[in-house]
């Protein structure tokens, strides 16, 4: 599928080290608030189209991280996802590691030497698959960034990663070769980015929709930190304890990628008296570790104030962004996109079961779905302004972004 510009799917290395450095520099702690802007204007939109047509919310969810990411990465704003290009090319090669992603899922997994059988041998469909996806790919990773590097070489690029890392290179005889890092690097920040976060965020409509206590709560906390004439800044995240807890409790109780990205052993190892044998495949079970049963009291329950009275308790983010030096370097990225995005929807906005025809609430329920990135299944809820300041609150962010 040639997803080997993916830096979770490299060989541990100097070409993997070179990777995350080029990433660590663009989404680092100490430099990710330069996205605020972005991050903020796009939340502003996102209220504007939830009062627009609140019933494609999950269409909108999908659209404001796709828009966040590429103009971070790409510099590029996206009107309309629905008929965007690279949108597209994303979602088809999302759609094709969902599958390919899960060890097992072709029979080349368990014996690699499959790999060089011809299409049209029996069994052997997966070919036709990976040379689709090897199409998709090439959509993906280089043809945004060559048009960022063509609007750079005739001064109409804007500011964006790939930008700022063009600029930074030297014409020598390592200039092609960094460039190949660049674009690895940003197709990969796309890419992981936007699905993820839009699962994260779908679960936390619906957690709103069943859990009304925990929304209105977190609620009370927005109105009395931020109050009523403005919508949260990054400012007011210090103030938000149980909006917080709340974004945890979400990423515990819904796993966006449950058995995390497989990882194999590049030696042999012993765990618990297990022998595991050098290139064995391992799976961190996150699901698992967030609903164990000896340390969260209930775990299926959604419980918010379980990290409000035990700040110590095992965070969502010890299993949700991977383990150790492979742990997701867009994280601190991640963070701040699903807070400007649950902070501002529940300043201004009601999330409440769907009804009947003669008015009754429906029943919600929490079914996840199957796959890499595990997302809610479709379900549909009210999203109401919470009063007219708050409507009139939305209608006057949309002129500033």
């Amino acid at each position: 599928m040639n997803w080997t510009f993916n830096v979770g799917l490299m060989p541990y290395g100097p070409w993997w080290r070179r990777h995350r450095k080029v990433f660590h520099d663009h989404f680092s702690p100490s430099v990710i608030s330069k996205y605020d802007n972005v991050q903020l204007r796009n939340a502003r939109s996102f209220l504007g189209q939830l009062l627009e047509t609140p019933d494609d919310f999950l269409h909108h969810i999908h659209h404001v991280f796709a828009s966040v990411i590429m103009e971070v990465v790409y510099g590029v704003k996206i009107r309309d996802s629905k008929d965007d290009p690279y949108v597209a090319a994303m979602q088809d090669s999302i759609d094709d590691i969902s599958v390919a992603g899960v060890p097992g899922s072709f029979m080349v997994d368990f014996l690699p030497w499959l790999k060089y059988v011809p299409a049209w041998f029996p069994g052997a469909s997966f070919q036709k698959v990976a040379a689709r996806a090897r199409e998709r790919t090439h959509r993906l990773v280089v043809t945004p960034f060559n048009e960022v590097k063509a609007a750079v070489k005739a001064g109409t690029a804007q500011p964006s990663v790939v930008m700022s890392i063009i600029n930074e290179l030297v014409d020598d005889s390592s200039r092609e070769e960094e460039e190949r890092v660049a674009q690895n690097v940003a197709a990969v920040a796309y890419v992981a980015g936007a699905d993820t976060t839009a699962s994260a965020v779908q679960a936390f409509f619906l957690a709103m929709a069943l859990h009304p206590d925990a929304q209105k709560k977190a609620q009370a906390e927005l109105d009395a930190v931020v109050g009523p004439g403005r919508l949260p800044d990054f400012s007011d995240l210090p103030s938000l304890p149980y909006l917080d807890a709340l974004m945890k409790e979400t990423l515990r109780w819904h796993q966006v990628v449950p058995f995390g990205v497989a990882h194999t052993t590049s030696e042999d190892d012993e765990y618990n008296g297990y022998f595991i044998p050098k290139g064995t495949v391992v799976m961190g079970n996150a699901w698992s570790m967030m609903n164990d049963p000896t340390v969260f009291e209930a775990p299926s329950v959604f419980n918010p104030d379980r990290y409000l009275k035990n700040p110590e308790l095992r965070s969502p983010y010890e299993a949700f962004f991977g383990y150790g030096r492979r742990m997701c370097p867009g994280r601190f990225f991640s963070d701040r996109n699903l807070f400007a995005l649950s902070s501002s929807v529940l300043s201004v906005f009601d999330i409440l079961p769907p009804v009947d025809a003669n008015g009754n609430p429906m029943k919600l329920e929490y079914e996840p779905m199957t796959g890499f990135v595990s997302f809610p299944s479709p379900y549909s809820c009210r999203i109401v302004p919470r009063s007219l300041a708050a409507k009139k609150l939305i209608l006057d962010a949309q002129i500033q972004a």
